[in-house]
């Protein structure tokens, strides 16, 4: 990006005093011994064979790499090495969470080296703006006028700040999207809108629009108005596919929730609750979009029979063609495990890890996709002060390479 240094400047500068405070939140303890064997035997490796070890390290640890010597610096540091950790798959997602209700601070989760890190989010001003992460980026919009969107590396801190998406002027709701094309490095960001029709309760005007960084413009791609149900705030892009979750302005237990499934190159017209509508696997509290390795996965709280808007359990589903899969559901333990738990949840996840915590607590749990597992995150450097605290947060894969 013009007028920013390199990546390896903007971060590794700080790396001693990051590391400081890493470690007082690490469960692990470094060998010195180990450390001491590994700087004499890269001595005997040639630059391109020690990139490319380097790369295959967890971030942090790439980092702490770079503090070193000259020589690892210098190579941490090069567009060679950048290219090298550009063809690994990925990374496995950090989780960040916001620890207070009113200011936009908080820890990371690195689930591999199982710590938590405190970094700072760049012009996130409050905890409640809209985020979505695709593929090492992230994009946040606030939350009240949602005219102000950005788009940045949370790891580089590189940042890019949007024009203001066109179409409907304060809506009541908006759902944010992100997907970032890993060859070309491309992204396009979605925001959904929606907003009452004045008047009429059970009407609302909705409008996509879809921001595209090759062309550095937004495209209006579809006014229309629903009957019986609003947009809201989830939304995720799957394999060139926008899906949103959309709600019942009635009163009918089996039809809180839906889905529309919009396909973001035909760009079809009207007629969303025809075409594109998708019932929800059952009666849910809420729901949770991601994208996993391309599909379309949802976290839904399932409500009781008889009172829908009561949670009794957790459940994950995958989505084929049309078709709900059920894929695992929370164990009684786990659930128990978080103490009071609300009808709404924060969920996210990427890769194959999914993340789940209670809006009361710092909690965290990971269920694995595929190892079929679930587990609680070490415990968050953060206790809870008061009764109305609040807690949230979002998962991104960490990345260096990509920047918006």
């Amino acid at each position: 990006m013009e007028g920013e240094s390199s990546w390896i400047n903007h971060c590794l500068d700080d790396t001693k005093r990051e590391i400081g405070e890493f470690d007082s939140f690490s469960e692990l303890n470094d060998d010195g011994n180990q450390e001491a064997t590994a700087v004499s035997l890269e001595l005997m490796l040639p630059d391109d064979l020690l990139e490319r070890i380097l790369a295959c390290l967890p971030i942090a640890s790439i980092f702490r790499a770079g503090c070193v010597c000259k020589r690892w610096h210098e190579i941490v540091s090069s567009s060679r090495f950048l290219w090298n950790f550009s063809h690994v798959l990925s990374q496995k997602p950090w989780y960040f969470m916001f620890t207070s209700s009113e200011e936009p601070i908080g820890y990371a989760y690195d689930p591999i080296l199982r710590k938590w890190y405190g970094i700072e989010l760049p012009q996130i001003r409050a905890p409640n703006w809209c985020i979505a992460s695709s593929c090492g980026l992230i994009g946040f919009m606030d939350n009240d006028s949602r005219s102000e969107l950005y788009v940045c590396n949370p790891i580089t801190k590189y940042l890019k700040k949007l024009a203001e998406p066109p179409g409907l002027k304060c809506p009541d709701y908006s759902a944010l999207a992100i997907s970032v094309n890993r060859i070309s490095h491309g992204y396009k960001v979605t925001v959904v809108k929606s907003k009452q029709v004045p008047g009429i309760f059970f009407e609302w005007d909705i409008s996509i629009e879809i921001y595209d960084s090759e062309t550095i413009i937004w495209t209006t791609s579809l006014t229309e108005v629903l009957t019986g149900w609003r947009g809201g705030d989830e939304s995720v892009i799957c394999d060139g596919v926008l899906y949103f979750l959309i709600y019942s302005t009635g009163s009918g237990p089996e039809n809180r929730h839906g889905l529309i499934a919009y396909n973001l190159s035909s760009r079809s017209s009207h007629g969303l609750l025809k075409r594109s509508f998708i019932p929800v696997p059952c009666p849910l509290t809420c729901g949770r979009l991601m994208n996993l390795k391309g599909k379309l996965v949802m976290v839904g709280g399932i409500g009781k029979h008889d009172r829908a808007d009561i949670i009794k359990g957790i459940g994950i589903w995958i989505l084929n063609g049309r078709e709900w899969q059920d894929i695992a559901r929370m164990p009684h333990k786990f659930f128990q495990g978080f103490g009071e738990f609300d009808d709404v949840f924060a969920s996210s996840g990427t890769d194959d890890l999914i993340y789940i915590q209670s809006y009361g607590a710092p909690a965290l749990l990971i269920y694995d996709m595929n190892q079929k597992q679930w587990k609680w995150s070490q415990k968050c450097p953060v206790t809870k002060r008061f009764p109305l605290q609040l807690f949230t947060g979002f998962c991104f894969e960490p990345r260096l390479e990509i920047a918006p």
